[in-house]
């Protein structure tokens, strides 16, 4: 008997859409090449006006054939992206997904797995499910924390701060502090200044007020600055604080965070979209003293954990109040297992593609020791160049790196100068490196997340003019 694919899984032909095979294989052998692909820093977004008239009307009532879609998206659309996982981008956050994560993403995808529920996506979401209890444990959680896989950091944080105020409304009506369960003034959030841009997005979601904290003397947010700001306000329900700040990388003082905050009865959600991936790395986990006592908090696996978008793991220290939070119930709902986790019971969602797959199977096939040390590298890669700056007559270092992100100036520059520097560099492909704004000045700014970065390229191109 054949062990082939054609015989275990035969092609069906479908009644409405004819037989796909051509199509099918153009598509896998472009993913199967492009998985391998070298790319380039380029910033080559194009106007819509322009695309427009390179792809013309591709949505028509005929089609226009696999072929011609796919040499449209090789040829046009594709290279009207930007690389995030090339070695020289090192704007924003980047994303250096390992090739064996790409790839099984396109098995994610051939698989059409609905990771909503338990009884429809089991296999997968004990996989996932594994991922985050190596997460869970890195964190120094006890036993029963539970948590699932959502699109991004802001998805992740919206659905814990979803889940802390579920819990101040109970509490509250329960002790009889609110009757209600909601405090005459609103719900309120507080969090430091250098709190990420969706604590503020995300409250406006939730109608409620952000109170802000300031900085201690290291750029942290801190237990000493926190306590009278929450004095002053009783209707705050939850602390947000940084596991590595987008800016700069900077972890807030945890242990003294969850202190204050818990003494007052107060949940704490640590926001670690980049950073907290950085709890793998021996050489820094020490800076994040105090997470294993927050009640949640979230990291993006497709920033500095290697997996490609989109993924963001969210933990929960006691689920309950999430079950409570997103639960969701209807006619058609009612038969729905919930003796086992349900991701769609702990986030705000409910159709899900297991977006944590890629990250299980790069994981499971390179072991968890080659990630800390890809992640140790892109330390000493930031260590090397930060050097480096430190030691030329032209560069000042102004945020010393506690991750892997480094702030700096260039001696006599201003927004002009680094803005031309930064554009054509990117336009020549060489290095993608955009200024940024710290207490109001312009500097660039440096992350790395890629372990392959060359750091001796990185300070040749410091080196260059505007010339």
């Amino acid at each position: 008997m054949s062990n082939s694919n054609t015989d275990k899984y035969p092609r069906p032909v479908s009644s409405v859409w004819g037989d796909e095979t051509a199509a099918v294989d153009a598509a896998q052998n472009w993913a199967r090449r492009h998985t391998a692909l070298a790319n380039d820093p380029k910033s080559t977004a194009r106007q819509a006006e322009s695309l427009a008239a390179d792809v013309g009307a591709t949505i028509t009532e005929d089609g226009i054939g696999h072929a011609e879609a796919m040499r449209i998206f090789d040829e046009v659309l594709h290279p009207a992206t930007r690389s995030a996982d090339d070695p020289m981008n090192l704007a924003y956050i980047p994303g250096a997904p390992t090739r064996a994560s790409v790839a099984f993403d396109f098995v994610v995808s051939a698989a059409n797995v609905f990771g909503g529920i338990w009884e429809g996506g089991a296999g997968a979401i004990f996989a996932e499910n594994q991922v985050l209890d190596w997460l869970m444990d890195l964190a120094g959680w006890p036993d029963g924390g539970a948590g699932c896989f959502v699109a991004g950091g802001t998805a992740g944080n919206l659905s814990a701060l979803a889940t802390a105020r579920q819990r101040a409304k109970t509490k509250w009506e329960a002790d009889g502090r609110y009757p209600n369960g909601r405090p005459p003034e609103g719900f309120a959030i507080a969090c430091a200044t250098s709190a990420h841009s969706s604590i503020r997005s995300n409250a406006s979601l939730l109608d409620c007020e952000v109170v802000t904290v300031e900085l201690d003397e290291q750029g942290r947010l801190s237990g000493d600055n926190l306590a009278p700001v929450l004095d002053e306000h009783p209707n705050v329900f939850a602390v947000v604080a940084s596991g590595g700040t987008t800016n700069a990388g900077i972890v807030d003082d945890l242990a003294s965070v969850v202190r204050v905050a818990h003494e007052r009865g107060l949940w704490v959600h640590m926001d670690g979209a980049y950073g907290a991936a950085a709890l793998a790395a021996p050489s820094v986990r020490h800076r994040f003293e105090g997470i294993e006592e927050v009640d949640s908090f979230i990291v993006d696996p497709h920033k500095w954990l290697f997996a490609p978008y989109d993924c963001c793991a969210l933990l929960y220290r006691d689920p309950t109040f999430a079950y409570q939070a997103h639960a969701q119930h209807a006619e058609y709902l009612d038969q729905i297992v919930r003796t086992d986790v349900n991701p769609s019971d702990l986030a705000a969602h409910l159709s899900r593609r297991t977006r944590g797959l890629p990250l299980w199977y790069s994981l499971a096939t390179h072991g968890t020791a080659k990630y800390t040390a890809a992640i140790e590298r892109t330390l000493e890669i930031c260590r090397e160049v930060t050097d480096g700056i430190r030691a030329a007559d032209h560069l000042e270092v102004v945020v010393e790196p506690q991750l892997s992100v480094v702030v700096f100036r260039r001696v006599g520059w201003g927004p002009e100068q680094y803005t031309a520097w930064s554009e054509r560099l990117a336009h020549d492909g060489q290095m993608l490196c955009v200024p940024t704004k710290h207490e109001g000045e312009t500097l660039l700014r440096l992350v790395f997340t890629n372990p392959d970065t060359d750091p001796g390229r990185v300070l040749e191109l410091l080196n260059t003019t505007m010339d």
